[in-house]
C-alpha cells in the first residue's frame, strides 16, 4: 500500500468515526451556489488536496490535473519548496504594506530583471492589475515622454484579446459576453486584427497620439498562435512610430510555451513585459510588469500602488516559484513534452479533433462541432483527468513537472474518452 493510499485510508477512517459533521461533495457544491456569487460555472466535483500534477476529490479519488489552475501551477501543486517557503516566511512577516521596506520586494526585483533583462521590476498582484498597470504607465509616458495632448492617448489591442475582466479590460476586449451591459467603456482603446501587420500600421499612420500597443505574444483565450515574423513586425513597427509595445505574458511566461518567455520564439523584446500567474506557483496571487528607466521612472512616488502588492510573503514565494522553473529545468521539459503531445494528439481522426493548437505544454485540441465539450470533459473527469472546454476546445496545460509517462497517461485517457464518444 503506497503512502498515498494509507492517508486516504485512514482520513476515511477518521470521516466515519469522528463527531465532526463532513459534508459531501455535493453539499459544499450547494452551499457554494446558495451563498457564492452568480458568475461562475463550475465543474460539478470539490477538490480537496493536490500534488505534483495530481489533484483529489474528497471521497479520495485521483485525477491527472491538465489544467494547473489556469496555468498557474507550473511547479505542480504544492510544491515542497514553495510549502516550505511559505511557512516560514509566515512565521517571519507577511504584511507591512509598501510604506516601509522589507527584504524580499527587492529580492525578486533584483532577480528578475537581471534573469530577463529589464532594469526595473514593478509588483502587483493579480494578471489584470499587471495589465492596468502597463497602461496606466504606457499613458503617462505619452504624455511625458512622446508630448501626446492632453485626454488624448489612444491605446491599440488586438480582437480576440482576453486580458481579465476589469472595466478597462472589457473595454479592450471583442467578446461580447465579457462586455455586455457593462458600459460605458474606456474610451480611446482601438482594435485591430490579431496576427496583421498592415492593419496596425494603418492604425498607426492614422493616429499619431497612439501612446501603446498590447498584445498577447500567443492569445491565451482562443488559444491562437501567431505566424513567423509577426512579433518581429510589431517590434519594428513600435519602434518606427513610437509607440510602447506591451507584451502580456500573464499566461505564458516562465516555460508554459517551451522557452523562458513566449517572445523569447522570436527573441524581440517588449518595452513593458507583464507577468502573473505562474509567478508565485498558485501559492499567492503575484503579477508585475518589467520595463526599463526611462519607462519606468513615468510613475513618480503617489502616482500608483496598491496595498498588498509587494508584501514579504508574496515576494518571497514568488522568487522560490522563478527559482523552481529555471533549477528543475522545467522549461526545457515543457519544450520537449510538448513536442509528444503535438506528435500524439495529431494522430486522432480529423473527424473527431480537426486542429491542434499548441506550443510546449500549453495547447488546445479542436474537436467536431458536433460534440460537447463540456460533456466530454465529464468524461474524462470520470476517467480520471481534469481539464475544460474553451470555445469549442479542450484545453491542455499541465503543470510542467509532469513526467511523460504521466503524459502519456492523460494522453491516452484523452484519445480513448475522444473516441467512445464518436
Amino acid at each position: 500500500m503506497t503512502m498515498q493510499s494509507m492517508r486516504q485510508r485512514f482520513f476515511n477512517i477518521v470521516r466515519k468515526s469522528s463527531k465532526i459533521r463532513f459534508l459531501s461533495s455535493q453539499q459544499v457544491i450547494n452551499r457554494d451556489k446558495k451563498y457564492g456569487g452568480t458568475h461562475i460555472c463550475s465543474l460539478p466535483i470539490v477538490i480537496s488536496r493536490g500534488e505534483g500534477v495530481y489533484l483529489w476529490d474528497m471521497e479520495g479519488k485521483r485525477y491527472l490535473d491538465f489544467l494547473a489552475g489556469l496555468s498557474t501551477a507550473n511547479q505542480g501543486h504544492c510544491h515542497p519548496r514553495l510549502v516550505k517557503v511559505m511557512r516560514d516566511q509566515v512565521g517571519k512577516l507577511t504584511h507591512t504594506s509598501r510604506a516601509f521596506y522589507s527584504e524580499p520586494a527587492g529580492e525578486l526585483a533584483e532577480y528578475l530583471t537581471k534573469l530577463l533583462g529589464w532594469d526595473r521590476f514593478l509588483t502587483m498582484n493579480t494578471g489584470v492589475e499587471g495589465n492596468e498597470t502597463a497602461l496606466k504607465l504606457a499613458r503617462r509616458w505619452g504624455y511625458r515622454v512622446k508630448k501626446v495632448p492632453s485626454n488624448k492617448a489612444a491605446v491599440v489591442f488586438t480582437e480576440g484579446n482576453y486580458l481579465g475582466r476589469t472595466l478597462a479590460a472589457i473595454s479592450a476586449s471583442t467578446y461580447p459576453q465579457y462586455y455586455t451591459d457593462y458600459g460605458p467603456y474606456m474610451p480611446l482603446f482601438e482594435k485591430v486584427p490579431y496576427n496583421d501587420l498592415v492593419a496596425l500600421e494603418q492604425k498607426f499612420q492614422e493616429n499619431p497620439n497612439i501612446c501603446a500597443f498590447l498584445v498577447e505574444p500567443i492569445q491565451g483565450e482562443a488559444l491562437f498562435i501567431p505566424t513567423d515574423g509577426y512579433l518581429k513586425g510589431v517590434r519594428e513597427l513600435c519602434t518606427k512610430y513610437n509607440v510602447l509595445w506591451i507584451a502580456d505574458e500573464v499566461l505564458t511566461a516562465f516555460g508554459r510555451t517551451g522557452t523562458r518567455l513566449a517572445i523569447d520564439h522570436e527573441g524581440y523584446k517588449p518595452d513593458i513585459l507583464v507577468l502573473g500567474k505562474p509567478l508565485a506557483g498558485g501559492m499567492y496571487p503575484v503579477s508585475g510588469i518589467l520595463a526599463n528607466n526611462q519607462i519606468m521612472s513615468c510613475f513618480d512616488p503617489g502616482s500608483h500602488g496598491s496595498t498588498f502588492a509587494g508584501n514579504p510573503l508574496g515576494n518571497r514565494v514568488a522568487l522560490e516559484a522563478v527559482k523552481i522553473i529555471e533549477e528543475e529545468n522545467l522549461t526545457e521539459n515543457s519544450k520537449r513534452l510538448g513536442k509528444i503531445l503535438k506528435e500524439e494528439l495529431e494522430k486522432l481522426p480529423k473527424d473527431i479533433a480537426p486542429e491542434f493548437h499548441g506550443r510546449g505544454l500549453l495547447a488546445a485540441l479542436v474537436i467536431n462541432k458536433e460534440f460537447n465539450g463540456l460533456d466530454i470533459c465529464l468524461k474524462l473527469r470520470d476517467a480520471g483527468l481534469f481539464t475544460i472546454p474553451t470555445y469549442g476546445q479542450i484545453r491542455i496545460m499541465p503543470p510542467l513537472t509532469i513526467t511523460e509517462e504521466q503524459l502519456r497517461e492523460g494522453i491516452n485517457i484523452l484519445t480513448t474518452v475522444l473516441k467512445n464518444y464518436k
